[in-house]
C-alpha cells in the first residue's frame, strides 16, 4: 500500500513538471519594433494572444522580408515554427526555456540553427545564430 501511495504520488510530481515545461511563452504578446536596424530599414515582431505572429522588414515603405512564426506543441515538447523563408515550414525545437526566455534549435538548417528570445527588463531581444556567427535583435515595445 505505501507503495501505490509512493507511486501515485511520484506520478502526480512527475506529470505537474511536464505541464510546467510546457508553458508558453506569452510574454512575446505584442507589436514589438527593432530599436537595432540598418538606416532606412524597419523590424517588427508582431505576436498574437495564440502565439501565432509575423515579422517583417520594411525599407522605406516596401516589404523586403516576412515570416510567419507560431509556437506549437508536437508531442509534448514547444517548438518554433516559421513559414514563408524556405519552401517548407522549419520548426525549431525548445531545449530550454523559463518565464521569460526560451532557446531553440534545429541544427539542419543552414542559418539560423539556434534562436534565443529574451526579456531584458521592458525589451524583447532575440539572437539568432548558427556555428559561424549571429545576429542580435533588440525590440522596444509599441505601445498601442
Amino acid at each position: 500500500m505505501k507503495n501505490g501511495i509512493l507511486l501515485l504520488f511520484i506520478s502526480i510530481l512527475l506529470s505537474c513538471n511536464s505541464k510546467e515545461n510546457l508553458k508558453k511563452p506569452t510574454w512575446l504578446i505584442g507589436k514589438w519594433k527593432r530599436i537595432n536596424e540598418k538606416p532606412a530599414k524597419s523590424t517588427f515582431d508582431f505576436w498574437n494572444n495564440d502565439l501565432t505572429g509575423i515579422g517583417f522588414t520594411l525599407k522605406n515603405l516596401d516589404t523586403i522580408f516576412k515570416e510567419k512564426m507560431s509556437v506549437i506543441t508536437i508531442k509534448d515538447t514547444l517548438h518554433l515554427k516559421i513559414e514563408g523563408v524556405n519552401e517548407a515550414p522549419t520548426l525549431f525545437k525548445f531545449t530550454q526555456h523559463s518565464d521569460s526566455s526560451f532557446v531553440c534549435e534545429n541544427q539542419k538548417n543552414e542559418f539560423p540553427k539556434k534562436i534565443h528570445y529574451y526579456l531584458d527588463k521592458q525589451q524583447l531581444k532575440c539572437k539568432i545564430s548558427n556555428n559561424e556567427f549571429f545576429v542580435d535583435f533588440i525590440f522596444d515595445n509599441i505601445k498601442n
